[in-house]
């Protein structure tokens, strides 16, 4: 088949894509609520089961949040590719009544549309395509759809990084960045700063108090001094709160500081700089903790093969494949750490990801679902 058929094989198939994302965003699945993924989980495992491939179903609990869905499918003796994905959303129970699962002038809105569960079902149609045309795919796929992916991967980095160990590659499927994908990622740092102060009378005897604000204000102006963005590094801090009440010196103070970064050795240098941070009032004491949360996707030779094989194939497709790099970070980033090749970004055009406007492009589902297929088929 060529790549236009394979493309025509998508627009023939259009409405009963569009019904599958429709079905999988309908089942609200917020961070954290296990009952609401078990039934989109028990969704995603059911769109597997009637594409009539062959291959293993694994679900994995996660306590607290509920499960992964690990799929295999087309095994064989070379090492797997690993397709890359999550099941839960930002958005509370409920959201979908304000954000409608809806098509207008092309745009297709829902809850978590867009990040990212029409992109899950284009890797459930890639599988369905190889069986139904009897073709086999250049590799043994592997499907992990984690269940919190939004709140930083607690349970599911583990089983990223053990199933990435094992695969040639890696393909996400995260939202686009306007149709581009997505070579390179920054690595992330969370970190809370409490300041621990002297409570006293702020009217008769403010003298014999130390203030946690005055201190924990001091920290940021520190903190905020270690961006450098030439190099790629942001400091910032995200909220602040402290004191107890209007009259009384304040005795506690905290702050949240999120820390972007392109390198390791980056991370490191502002992980140990961020430690190493001492009170300027010696009566009061910081306490800090966090830590780097994932490390950067680096843009190597390896990725920039994986890119221009699918910037080749998208223009067999006619059209043009951008590739970006971004600040925000995602499961693929554990494993562009590992060394796997990894290609991120490949999910329906669209905006508005984690807004009351997300959307995909429905003019966009048959080309990328041609392009995914194609890859899965040459690579």
């Amino acid at each position: 088949m060529t790549p236009n058929d394979i493309k025509n094989y998508y627009i023939g198939r259009e409405e009963d894509i569009i019904d599958s994302i429709r079905r999988l965003v309908d089942v609200e699945s917020p961070s954290g609520d296990e009952e609401a993924n078990k039934h989109v989980v028990d969704m995603a495992e059911e769109m597997f089961a009637v594409t009539g491939v062959s291959g293993s179903v694994e679900r994995i609990k996660a306590a607290g949040y509920g499960e992964h869905l690990l799929i295999t499918a087309f095994p064989g003796d070379a090492k797997p590719v690993l397709l890359l994905g999550h099941l839960d959303t930002v958005h509370p129970i409920g959201t979908k009544e304000q954000l409608r699962t809806e098509i207008k002038e092309g745009r297709f809105y829902g809850c978590g549309i867009f990040d990212m569960k029409a992109n899950v079902v284009l890797m459930i149609e890639a599988l369905r395509f190889f069986h139904q045309n009897g073709v086999t795919p250049a590799r043994p796929i592997n499907i992990l759809l984690s269940c919190d992916e939004e709140v930083g991967s607690k349970t599911g980095r583990e089983f990223v990084e053990r199933e990435a160990a094992i695969a040639a590659h890696c393909f996400v499927f995260e939202p686009s960045a306007a149709g581009r994908v997505k070579t390179g990622r920054k690595g992330t740092g969370m970190y809370t700063v409490r300041a621990h102060g002297v409570p006293a009378h702020a009217g008769l005897e403010p003298e014999k108090g130390a203030s946690a604000i005055l201190e924990l204000s001091r920290q940021i102006e520190r903190l905020h001094s270690l961006n450098d963005v030439s190099v790629g590094t942001t400091v910032n801090v995200c909220t602040a709160s402290g004191g107890t009440t209007t009259n009384v010196i304040p005795e506690h103070a905290e702050c949240t500081v999120d820390v972007r970064f392109s390198t390791m050795a980056e991370a490191e240098r502002i992980d140990s700089l961020i430690n190493s941070l001492k009170p300027i009032d010696e009566r009061v004491s910081l306490e800090i903790t966090g830590g780097i949360n994932r490390p950067p996707m680096e843009r190597t030779d390896a990725v920039i093969a994986l890119y221009e094989k699918a910037r080749d194939i998208a223009a067999s497709l006619d059209y043009d494949l951008g590739e970006t790099q971004v600040g925000g970070a995602s499961d693929g980033n554990f494993v562009g750490a590992l060394g796997i090749p990894v290609l991120d970004g490949l999910g329906i055009a669209g905006d508005g990801a984690h807004t009351l406007h997300e959307h995909i492009l429905v003019s966009a589902i048959a080309d990328r679902a041609a392009l995914i297929t194609l890859l899965l088929n040459n690579v």
